[in-house]
């Protein structure tokens, strides 16, 4: 990493063509990065321009002539080469995410795993878009191969800041595109360590470029007439804005927006595995994913399933250790997650457990605990808005369909899940269910790859692929569909049959 003085906090630099680079301006303006642990500041994080953007667009259009020449299997070397790279210093990387996030250690080792299992997807694209061929009649033969786009750039945010990146980069590069990421202003170090990696295995420079900064550098991102393709992930407001304005350009865009995330509880779930999963997921990562549990319909009274998901949740502890609660990522995130809660309680829910107990216990840092809140009224706000935070809404429903009632008014379509024992009633949900990434049994439904993570209705915009997988090959690529005919007539005479 790139550290222009030797003491903390550290100042970051953008990186572009190969090189840890100042933003043009001058002077150059900084944002605090704060570890939420304690709210101090760890970083100074630059906010480029978008003069900086055009630099970045062209050390990637000269890095592209070269990169988009090479094979996809001379491509693909270089990501096996980073991906023990990322094995090598998982702990480091991991060091990192805690400190600017907040995860605990066994939460970022995880997420930085996870990351490289869409790298390792990536190494794998040579197998994967050979194209097809046939003789679709006398003479006439048909094929299709995969081109890259050119300059693509990706727009990530804050809650995983290796392992949402690691959805385009791996996947956009071994295509044949040249990249520039734009990390999450609030925790910008992992990343600025991850591209010395990148170039460390062999990535040419200008083939991976990154430049950190706010709202102009997104902006800047979106206008430039030579980025081809955009991908977002973050609230459906700004993901609904980005699309807009990519689309203005005719480029395309794929955006990830936020989530309102329901699981179901049938009568004849499993309390204990049930109980166990629907906490994990709720404030697993201090609940900072979107596809964690927000909302639990309940099918009927369900006393020992409350019982045990509330002594459950206070028995949650804070901090870094595997199992442990870590912090929010910043106190408008607290104060936005602790509004709810107070609402919730004005407007007459009962809260089973209560988090607010942390932030009164932690003089420093932006610190909440796992809240579980009983709603009586279904129109309570904490029900439907997202909150991000460890927050679990639980109300009884009087039947299935009414609890399917719930699930399909909301204008989100990340997650949804089943709780039961009983295949008939995981089917009948499943069907019903109005989201793309649905669950039996499971809290957090998470594709594995080689299948494609990615929502519909407001947790999707843009051009309908998904950002992983084979969504993610079809949104970097374009085909090239050749049809040729070589008749005898066409033939020199000397060479006809």
């Amino acid at each position: 990493m790139s550290i222009v003085n030797g003491d903390s906090p550290r100042i970051l630099q953008n990186f572009i063509g190969g090189e840890y680079v100042d933003s043009i301006q001058t002077p150059c303006k900084y944002i605090p990065v704060t570890t939420p642990h304690t709210g101090e500041v760890v970083a100074q994080c630059p906010v480029s321009t978008a003069e900086d953007v055009e630099k970045a667009v062209e050390a990637a259009k000269e890095a592209y002539k070269l990169w988009s020449a090479r094979t996809v299997k001379d491509r693909v070397q270089t990501l096996f080469r980073f991906h023990n790279l990322l094995h090598t210093h998982i702990d480091e990387l991991a060091d990192l995410i805690v400190l600017e996030h907040g995860k605990n250690k066994a939460e970022a080792i995880a997420s930085i795993a996870k990351g490289a299992e869409t790298v390792e997807y990536a190494t794998s694209l040579p197998q994967l878009i050979q194209g097809k061929i046939l003789d679709v009649s006398k003479g006439v033969t048909c094929n299709d191969t995969r081109v890259p786009l050119g300059v693509v750039a990706s727009i990530v945010p804050f809650n995983f800041p290796i392992m949402v990146p690691m959805w385009s980069l791996p996947i956009a590069i071994a295509t044949g595109n040249t990249l520039i990421l734009k990390p999450s202003e609030k925790v910008p170090l992992t990343m600025n360590r991850v591209v010395a990696l990148l170039k460390e295995a062999g990535v040419p420079d200008g083939v991976v470029n990154l430049v950190n900064g706010t709202v102009d550098a997104v902006n800047a991102i979106c206008d430039h007439p030579d980025i081809k393709a955009v991908t977002f992930v973050g609230t459906s407001q700004v993901a609904n804005l980005v699309t807009e304005r990519c689309h203005k350009l005719g480029k395309r865009v794929l955006a990830l927006g936020g989530a309102k995330n329901h699981l179901i509880a049938s009568p004849d779930c499993n309390v204990e595995t049930t109980s166990t999963d629907v906490v994990n997921s709720f404030a697993g990562c201090a609940g900072q994913r979107c596809m964690a549990a927000s909302v639990l319909l309940i099918i009927g009274s369900q006393p020992e399933l409350l019982e045990r998901i509330t002594a459950k949740a206070i028995a949650l502890q804070p901090g870094s250790k595997a199992g442990e609660i870590g912090p929010v990522i910043d106190k408008a995130s607290l104060d936005k997650i602790t509004s709810y809660i107070e609402a919730s309680e004005h407007g007459g829910a009962n809260i089973l457990v209560d988090g607010r107990s942390w932030t009164k216990s932690h003089t420093k840092g932006f610190w909440i605990g796992p809240t579980v809140i009983f709603h009586n009224n279904k129109e309570d706000k904490a029900l439907h808005d997202e909150i991000f935070g460890p927050v679990l809404s639980i109300y009884q429903c009087s039947s299935k369909e009414e609890a399917i009632e719930i699930e399909n008014n909301n204008p989100y379509g990340n997650a949804a899940c089943i709780y039961t024992t009983t295949g008939a009633t995981a089917e009948w949900f499943i069907k019903r269910f109005d989201a793309a990434m649905c669950g039996v049994n499971i809290g957090v439904p998470v594709p594995r790859e080689p299948f494609s993570f990615g929502g519909i209705n407001r947790s999707k915009f843009g051009n309908f692929v998904d950002i992983t997988g084979d969504g993610g090959v079809e949104f970097f690529t374009w085909r090239r569909k050749v049809t040729t005919r070589w008749g005898q007539e066409n033939l020199d005479p000397k060479l006809r049959m």
